[in-house]
């Protein structure tokens, strides 16, 4: 049981590891989260500091989503642990104690995290994501359709009701967290990135 319980706080200190910091600080000495949307995650780093930049942020708060929750299975063989483990490391990155408890939008660690344990949903997600990024520009919008979708994917993949559930409560995060992004694209002011081009 004790290994157990610091394997979870262990889960919790890797989500925690604020790479978008850490990254724009040593790419450009720039505090990430006093530039552009001031969120420290992928997509601000991306548009504020620079694409490869960007890109290295997502990867690392991908893995450190996808590795903690890999690797759950050698304490304790079960689904609902992995689960509590894939949890931790997404409340590490929305609230991390290195940045005073306020971090990340947590989608790029729950893409690792649901990786491992559900990989099919997560790739149909994954898919919606990019559709509806590359037809519309909005990170913030794909984020919430890849969200929604997720749930939807689970059931229909044929996974237990917990695995539904637990994918509906952290698609209900996620929307939660994106609230001020949906008001600013009603307003026309959310950040769009020009992929489609005439």
């Amino acid at each position: 049981m004790l290994i157990k319980i610091l394997y979870l706080i262990f889960a919790y200190f890797c989500g925690a590891i604020p790479f978008a910091y850490i990254i724009s600080k040593f790419a450009a000495n720039v505090d990430i989260r006093t530039v552009g949307s001031g969120n420290p995650g992928a997509t601000n780093v991306f548009r504020a500091v620079g694409k490869k930049a960007g890109i290295i942020t997502f990867i690392l708060d991908a893995l450190k989503g996808f590795l903690p929750v890999l690797f759950a299975i050698h304490i304790d063989n079960s689904f609902s642990y992995s689960v509590a483990v894939a949890t931790m490391t997404m409340v590490g990155h929305m609230f991390t104690v290195f940045l005073k408890f306020k971090g990340g939008k947590g989608v790029a660690t729950a893409c690792g995290a649901f990786l491992a344990l559900m990989p099919f949903p997560t790739l149909i997600a994954f898919a919606v994501f990019a559709l509806v990024f590359v037809f519309s520009g909005y990170v913030s919008l794909g984020s919430v359709c890849a969200a929604l979708s997720l749930p939807l994917a689970s059931y229909f993949s044929g996974y237990a009701l917990e695995a539904v559930i637990f994918a509906f409560a952290l698609a209900s995060i996620i929307i939660y967290k994106h609230k001020a992004n949906m008001q600013r694209l009603r307003r026309g002011e959310e950040y769009k990135f020009k992929i489609l081009r005439k």
